[in-house]
């Protein structure tokens, strides 16, 4: 059995996981960072003062058993979410009912599972106690506008397991039999924040997504506290990085990550978006560390193929580079390239080919010391998103190609 750490950023990591579970001999890991704060997420960590559950919801859903009985359920579980015009009343009635058995079915679902209803009930009831106390204690309401009701199930959980969303991640990973782990990069509550190179902030994980601009960003920051916008845009720009520097976390990264990373035999860098996904990972104080130390894994990333909204102007380079740069951030200690990666898997692409496609700017990727794999990686059904099966061939290639040059 081989054991798989992936390092992903959503949406990159859903061409990539499907096909690694599908591997029996694999054991997958997947390491996410929760610092989402938009749509319903965003509520949640208000209300709750946790970190954000939508990534590692989107990532445990890619990991749902596809043969179980129960996939089709759990499914809708996993994806529903209220109507935008959904009162709080009319939310809270509709799990009420639920929680207090008046009604066998949560959103029209009736869970076939005792033991998954059980456990459920349980954390929505810690749900709504909880959301209660905060309404009395403020005299706010709840916004369940395209709210996920996993998203509230998560913040239950968390509740019910004393505030440990590592915990509160894990045990629902089993009550849904996941074929594989997700675990946090870390369970300290921060905020994600970026400033941009024309001094410009961008003041929460939101706004990065949102990004929609050629002006490529400075730096992200890990943060307490928001800052006050009005103060803030008065700054000078040297005065927003001091304060941004001075005020940035260094973030641990979890000892159960560490523990992942450490029985690695392949570490998967995978694609996505960069700054409001995996950049914030690599920050994690510890994460560089444990990569870096074991010598003896398979470490892969993988470039994106076609651009994003956060990155419109990246050259292939840029993506490693950039991985390289906040790898280095997270402490103090001096990291060669090589520490990180030994190979770079980059596209070639057979399909199409225009300005929404990554430019591979070889002259600059031949300088670097790590080994070029200039491949069809791409999906002939969705064209600029990766083949996973093509992707994770290579990579066990490579791992068993390695693997018989240490026996010879």
């Amino acid at each position: 059995m081989l054991n798989i750490a992936v390092i992903n950023g959503g949406r990159g990591a859903s061409s990539i996981i499907p096909d690694l579970i599908r591997q029996t001999d694999l054991h997958v890991t997947s390491i996410v960072n929760a610092y989402d704060d938009g749509k319903s997420t965003g509520e949640i960590r208000r209300f709750f003062h946790m970190l954000g559950p939508s990534d590692i919801r989107k990532v445990q859903e890619l990991m749902l058993p596809q043969e179980s009985t129960l996939y089709s359920e759990i499914l809708k579980l996993f994806r529903y979410r209220f109507p935008l015009n959904c009162s709080n009343k009319e939310a809270v009635k509709k799990i009420q009912n639920f929680v207090c058995g008046f009604d066998n079915e949560l959103i029209d679902l009736k869970l076939a599972s005792e033991r998954i209803r059980i456990n459920i009930k349980v954390f929505l009831r810690c749900f709504l106690d909880f959301i209660k106390s905060i309404e009395d204690l403020n005299q706010i309401k709840f916004n369940f506008s395209d709210c996920s009701i996993m998203n509230c199930i998560y913040a239950g959980a968390y509740i019910y397991f004393k505030r440990d969303l590592e915990q509160a991640t894990l045990f629902l990973g089993q009550l849904f039999g996941l074929r594989g782990h997700v675990l946090a990069t870390s369970n300290e509550n921060k905020n994600l924040v970026a400033l941009r190179a024309n001094g410009e902030m961008l003041y929460s994980e939101s706004e990065i997504v949102e990004l929609r601009s050629n002006v490529k960003i400075e730096r992200i920051f890990l943060i307490d506290k928001t800052v006050n916008k009005s103060r803030f845009e008065k700054l000078s720009i040297d005065q927003k990085r001091y304060y941004l520097n001075s005020h940035h976390c260094n973030v641990p990264v979890s000892s159960s990550v560490i523990d992942a990373i450490k029985h690695s035999n392949i570490i998967i860098y995978a694609p996505g978006t960069q700054h409001s996904s995996l950049y914030p990972s690599y920050l994690s104080s510890g994460l560089a560390e444990s990569i870096a130390d074991n010598k003896n894994a398979l470490k892969v990333f993988i470039t994106n193929i076609g651009a994003d909204y956060e990155t419109p102007t990246y050259k292939a380079s840029d993506y490693i580079l950039g991985a390289y740069r906040y790898l280095s951030l997270s402490d103090n200690r001096k990291y060669q390239m090589d520490e990180f990666f030994d190979f770079n898997l980059i596209n070639k692409s057979n399909l199409k080919n225009d300005e929404t496609y990554v430019k591979f700017d070889e002259e600059v990727l031949n300088d670097l010391p790590v080994r070029l794999l200039l491949e069809n990686f791409e999906s002939t059904k969705f064209p600029g998103k990766h083949d996973g099966l093509k992707v994770i061939s290579k990579i066990l290639e490579l791992y068993n190609q390695r693997a018989l040059t240490i026996c010879n």
